[in-house]
């Protein structure tokens, strides 16, 4: 059964996207001129991405400039992202939460948080959005508290929300997206790809415009609400090596890549940040990853972009095509 979109006019009512300044806050702002004229882009530089945009800036960590961000909304997108430090998560993902849903309740408006899927932890067989909360890493330990402290307001009736969820993530313009640094941009470079731990298993990804299109959708259906959804994402998941193997193809170059085993890993993040940051979340590449958004598609009847399609459109973008 396909879902309908609400008949109301959203043309009278602002729709803000508050972190607009990363990719998913982007491909978000081009899907919602379709259903409404008043758009508000929030983050500390916002730049529009619409001729028409509304460009607020605001700390979402001071609750003033949060509901400030808020007001005259309603329908609020929450695509911020965090400095991957598993300190800086423990202590602001909290403090962000609560400021926004206390802005939504104040002004009414309808929340839409754009999720990972750390907090279900390793997973044996497909994610879906009955998969129980089982996070297996500190960074999953806080998605869930923040997930929980959305549901717990809408099991109160304290107001309506929408938790939307991807895969790890890949498309044009996507710098953040460890396939697009390890394989996209090392290929154009003349370099080895690269891939972690197992290049044998399969590993769900999400194209990011149609997360934008998907994201914007659900905010605009009044019967999406109050639960969680997964965002389009094709079902043929790809192994690491089947994945390089289009990519170069696409490039018109053989592929050439190296696995990175857990130890190498490791020791890299000894004197790299960011790379020892991702050691606790490498269960996710050691075996299959597979992400089931059959809900959203059939209630939608949405066709998720293929990974053929996808990395075309992405060796495109880099190839300034």
């Amino acid at each position: 059964m396909i879902l309908l979109q609400s008949e109301k006019n959203y043309e009278i009512y602002m729709q803000t996207i508050l972190g607009a300044g990363g990719i998913i806050g982007k491909e978000l702002a081009k899907s919602l001129p379709k259903y409404t004229d008043r758009i508000r882009l929030v983050s500390r530089n916002p730049k529009k991405v619409n001729p028409a945009d509304e460009i607020f800036s605001a700390n979402l960590l001071d609750s003033e400039q949060t509901i400030k961000a808020v007001e005259g909304s309603e329908v609020v997108y929450l695509t911020a992202g965090l400095p991957y430090k598993i300190k800086t998560w423990q202590s602001q993902w909290p403090i962000i939460m609560k400021n926004v849903i206390d802005a939504c309740k104040k002004h009414h408006a309808k929340l839409v948080f754009f999720d990972n899927v750390y907090s279900y932890g390793r997973v044996n067989g497909w994610m879906t959005e009955n998969t129980a909360m089982n996070p297996t890493s500190k960074k999953g330990t806080v998605r869930k508290k923040i997930d929980d402290m959305i549901m717990d307001e809408v099991c109160r009736g304290n107001f309506k929300a929408i938790i939307a969820r991807a895969a790890d993530f890949y498309g044009p313009n996507t710098p953040l997206s460890f396939v697009n640094v390890m394989v996209f941009d090392n290929i154009k470079k003349g370099k080895k790809s690269q891939w972690l731990i197992n290049d044998k298993v399969k590993h769900s990804l999400t194209y990011t415009p149609d997360a934008g299109k998907a994201t914007a959708i659900l905010g605009n259906t009044e019967s999406a609400y109050d639960q969680a959804w997964h965002l389009p994402t094709d079902r043929n998941a790809l192994t690491g090596k089947e994945f390089i193997e289009k990519v170069a193809e696409e490039f018109g170059l053989s592929p050439r890549y190296m696995v990175l085993p857990r130890w190498m890993v490791q020791m890299v993040g000894l004197f790299n940040g960011i790379v020892r940051e991702s050691v606790e979340m490498l269960y996710q590449n050691d075996s299959d990853y597979l992400f089931d958004s059959s809900k959203f598609e059939k209630a939608f009847d949405f066709k998720a972009t293929s990974y053929s399609q996808g990395i075309r459109e992405t060796v495109k973008s880099l190839q300034g095509v």
